[in-house]
């Protein structure tokens, strides 16, 4: 029983990660820097709750807070589309009021592909500003990006 939902849950994030790919482009949430392609997406923190303590999407980034939300930057040779695995990645998020809050995204694999991860608590609708700081291992400075998102 447990398998299926997991399971489940790992197609869902698959799914949004194909649907992130193939539709960002017109969203505006995919941009290329430096030749590198970043692939940017937000997710309620909801949709990993549910899953068994000893499950890693139960415990990625510290275990699933409630009522926050869970960003994602996937990353690819622009040219080649080989997927980067190794970089550093650093989320500044800005908001409503003097809303600011920082913290690294962390590296993790949802359905076998190299993402990275973390949640933030973004009160209110928005809208925010996400900047992102990216390292690319042998690249001699960090690409720097700006997504807006708003809770529609």
């Amino acid at each position: 029983m447990k398998t299926k939902g997991i399971s489940r849950f790992v197609g869902l994030i698959a799914a949004f990660l194909l649907l992130a790919a193939t539709t960002a482009r017109a969203a505006g949430y995919q941009q290329v820097a430096d030749g590198v392609a970043i692939y940017f997406g937000i997710l309620p923190a909801e949709l990993v709750r549910g899953h068994p303590p000893e499950h890693p999407e139960g415990q990625m980034h510290g275990g699933v807070p409630v009522g926050e939300n869970h960003i994602m930057v996937a990353l690819f040779e622009d040219k080649t589309g080989k997927r980067i695995t190794r970089a550093e990645v650093t989320a500044t998020i800005t908001g409503p009021g003097s809303f600011k809050a920082e913290k690294k995204l962390e590296p993790m694999i949802v359905a076998g592909a190299a993402t990275y991860g973390n949640y933030f608590n973004m009160p209110g609708p928005g809208p925010y500003r996400i900047a992102l700081r990216i390292r690319v291992p042998g690249a001699g400075h960090d690409i720097q990006t700006v997504f807006t998102w708003a809770r529609s």
